[in-house]
């Protein structure tokens, strides 16, 4: 059994915690809300009042927030889970976030004998749930050795993608992908249904071929169900997409798809849906995400 802390238990965070409480860990966990810590503190958990304390008591800790902030308050702020004693301890952030907060939160567990790693994930919450997740990983090898056991437990495709920081580029490129099978998911719903075709018989074949995608297995059904509940929040996807383009800026680079897919979720958020799911871009077209009688 091993002690392991968890800091961010939302959506897929308290998912992923779960997994690793159930799979007999004794588990640390800490969240700005206390309250989603509820369901963990009941089936074993053990709650911490910060991120230090979460750090002081586990041997490996796992982080899942919203924001890069969010990411540098919890290890580096006055309470920060790098102002423990952690010599010998293990950090992962699997918040997506900046790839140099990444080399940072390294660099610093480093000097005080501690070793770091950033996992973002992909797979939404339907994968954090069935513990299908995808795990891209940066950091030292030895230590995604150490730790692959636990990521094994949350998730199926994991791999190290190099030195700290690729974690964090990976998820950057998974993301500029699925900007562009949500964008191509929600103009082909439009135009079918404009287009007077059968909807479940468009994505029963569409999903049979060339045109298949997560998105459109995963998210046309709840499009149609008119379930717009955050498996993936709009304004993180805005955030993520921020990140993408700031990097390819850096490396001099444009994203001319991503951009506009960019352009398309800051209007859907300034429409008041930044706390829907991403399937809530077809409110751009119909609205109140309601098929057009």
């Amino acid at each position: 059994m091993t002690k392991i802390g968890f800091i961010g238990t939302g959506v897929m965070g308290a998912a992923i915690a779960g997994h690793l409480l159930t799979a007999g860990n004794e588990l640390y966990v800490y969240n700005r809300t206390k309250s989603k810590t509820d369901e963990l503190v009941a089936n074993g958990a053990i709650y911490c009042n910060t991120p230090k304390d979460v750090a002081e008591q586990s041997e490996i800790i796992f982080s899942m927030v919203g924001y890069p902030k969010d990411v540098h308050e919890i290890y580096f702020g006055e309470n920060g889970a790098l102002k423990a004693e952690v010599s010998g301890k293990i950090f992962v952030d699997m918040t997506t976030s900046e790839p140099a907060l990444a080399v940072e939160i390294y660099e610093a567990a480093k000097k005080l004998g501690a070793e770091s790693l950033d996992a973002p994930v992909s797979g939404g919450d339907i994968g954090a749930k069935n513990a299908t997740l995808t795990v891209m990983v940066g950091g030292d090898e030895a230590t995604y050795n150490q730790v692959l056991p636990y990521f094994e437990i949350a998730g199926k495709t994991i791999m190290l993608q190099g030195g700290a920081g690729a974690g964090q580029h990976t998820k950057m490129a998974n993301q500029i992908g699925i900007a562009g099978t949500m964008t191509a998911m929600s103009e082909l719903m439009v135009y079918a249904d404009k287009a007077g075709l059968d909807m479940d018989k468009v994505l029963t074949t569409l999903g049979g071929g060339g045109a298949s995608t997560w998105s459109l297995s995963n998210y046309a059904p709840r499009i149609l169900q008119e379930d717009f509940t955050p498996g993936f929040f709009v304004k993180h996807f805005i955030k993520d997409l921020g990140i993408a383009l700031a990097e390819a800026e850096k490396m001099g680079i444009e994203l001319p798809a991503t951009a506009e897919a960019k352009r398309l979720y800051d209007k859907l958020a300034d429409k008041g849906f930044e706390n829907d799911g991403t399937q809530a871009l077809i409110k751009l077209w119909w609205k109140d995400g309601k098929r057009p009688e």
